[in-house]
């Protein structure tokens, strides 16, 4: 073994191959950081994703009037002319909205 190491092509190899795998601006060390990057990255982008089908399917709904009308009554208890509103609220939900 300790033939090889004296053979100075050897040495250069050794010395090559740590400084590509440790040393250099492309190490490997560095490629599997950008490896983690980009999959957080296509992580993210699939979420997004997902959030703006979701968008368009809510603007889809309230593109019509009734989309609309059911929104206000749920989200800003809008009425119609005389017509009374109601909110109930169950034991269960108040707690869970204190504790939020």
């Amino acid at each position: 073994m300790l033939k090889y190491l004296k053979n100075i092509f050897v040495l250069v190899f050794i010395v090559f191959a740590i400084w590509m795998l440790f040393i250099d601006s492309n190490s490997l060390l560095i490629h599997s950081e950008l490896n983690e990057d980009i999959n957080d990255l296509e992580n993210e982008k699939a979420y997004y994703r997902k959030e703006m089908q979701k968008d368009k399917e809510a603007i889809k709904e309230l593109s019509t009037d009734e989309g609309i009308e059911k929104l206000a009554r749920e989200k800003y208890y809008m009425k119609k002319e005389n017509e009374d509103i109601y909110i109930i609220e169950y034991q269960d939900s108040i707690k869970q909205e204190k504790e939020k």
